[in-house]
């Protein structure tokens, strides 16, 4: 009862922080003025951390084994993983970029856990003889670690096309002003606002050279985080092969999980590869990790709606007993 009630306080309170996060965030967006608040929400960050640690500490002494037996506990496992990765360029004292990617993650994560959908995974139960194994530890948080890098890696590549492209759009309108203003403007005229056009030009000069800056950033910031991820997938599905072999007898069996996990693994293979030429990284390898970020939803989430296959004890809990 005691374990119950603190895993359900630590829950809403690590909800309530992460929602106070993201409604700062969206004041520093909208308002320059408040860019003061920016540390208030570097350190909601860490207290949702401490909360879901705790929280996850609290189910494991209660559980008798670590909290990544279902959906609900990997979603506050994965919220975990999130907060883990907002924090490591925090304390490293460089400009958190990733906040705008993460604290979002942790948020969506965290009121799904709290919603009603998982009521039923909320009680403690004894484990299927399947996960009974001292692989469980080893394979599912890999797993679980490597879907939030690289869910994290991902969002930074959409970041970066939505800035690249917004940057396509600007260049075309401003071609077509340029050419519109062309036939008004004469020579006198132009030796008059001269001064006023030089201006413009180191602006518009100064701007670009700060969107180049931020692109490289998030392209340098998706590659380290995708890297890792790739690492930790890796692992994962490794130790995953060793553990079906012990239990299934096969090192494979071509899952609907297994499946998809081998098409991301793929997908992020294909995108490390695009690093390696120069021609493909930056505009090419945001495109592939894009992709990757739909499969990895579609390997973590969707294939559990399903509820079929080896790994069905995992499964989107669609009626309740």
């Amino acid at each position: 009862m005691i374990f119950s009630t603190l895993e359900h306080i630590l829950t809403h309170i690590s909800f309530s922080v992460v929602s106070i996060v993201i409604i700062i965030h969206l004041i520093i967006l909208l308002v320059d003025e408040f860019i003061e608040l920016y540390d208030s929400s570097e350190k909601g960050m860490i207290i949702t951390f401490f909360c879901i640690t705790g929280l996850l500490i609290t189910r494991w002494i209660y559980l008798k084994h670590l909290p990544i037996s279902d959906l609900y506990e990997s979603l506050i496992f994965l919220s975990w993983g999130f907060s883990i990765i907002h924090m490591v360029p925090y304390f490293k004292k460089h400009q958190n970029l990733l906040g705008v990617i993460t604290a979002p993650s942790t948020f969506f994560t965290q009121s799904f856990t709290t919603s009603g959908f998982l009521t039923d995974m909320h009680q403690s139960k004894i484990l299927v003889p399947a996960l009974q194994s001292q692989w469980l530890m080893m394979h599912v948080s890999m797993m679980i670690l490597g879907y939030a890098a690289l869910l994290c890696g991902s969002l930074l590549s959409v970041a970066l096309l939505v800035i690249r492209f917004r940057k396509v759009i600007r260049i075309l309108e401003k071609s077509n002003n340029l050419l519109k203003d062309s036939v008004c403007f004469g020579e006198i005229q132009y030796m008059t606002e001269r001064g006023h056009f030089l201006i413009n030009i180191s602006f518009f000069s100064f701007r670009n050279y700060y969107r180049f800056q931020l692109i490289q950033q998030l392209d340098n910031w998706s590659y380290r985080i995708l890297s890792i991820g790739f690492i930790f997938l890796t692992i994962g599905i490794l130790s995953g092969a060793v553990w079906a072999n012990e239990t299934w007898g096969s090192y494979w069996n071509w899952d609907p999980k297994e499946t998809w996990a081998f098409i991301t693994w793929v997908i992020f293979s294909i995108y490390l590869h695009t690093r390696t030429n120069k021609n493909l990284e930056g505009f090419s390898s945001a495109i592939v990790a894009s992709i990757g970020f739909l499969i990895i939803w579609i390997c973590y989430f969707g294939v559990n709606l399903l509820g079929i296959g080896l790994h069905s004890y995992g499964s989107f809990p669609l009626t309740s007993n």
